[in-house]
């Protein structure tokens, strides 16, 4: 997982530094995740997922397929 972000991160020519203000944490913060230092909270994993348009089980190494799944919608009353 770690490694995906990195490069998710690389891949848009973007600093950590960026991403931590994204996030609305330190870059130091940002660092611990991308190395493994630190797990990353549930909600931290999706806003990442949603910044990079992608799915929480590719960040997690559950899926090499990095297109998101589609959403679910609501069930409306009849």
């Amino acid at each position: 997982m770690y490694r995906r972000i990195r490069d998710l991160r690389e891949d848009r020519d973007l600093r950590q530094k960026d991403l931590a203000e994204v996030l609305h944490c330190t870059q130091v913060c940002y660092s611990h995740y991308e190395i493994g230092k630190r797990d990353i909270p549930t909600r931290v994993l999706v806003q990442l997922a949603a910044f990079y348009g992608t799915s929480t089980d590719y960040l997690l190494g559950l899926t090499d397929e990095p297109t998101p799944y589609p959403r679910a919608r609501e069930k409306q009353d009849p």
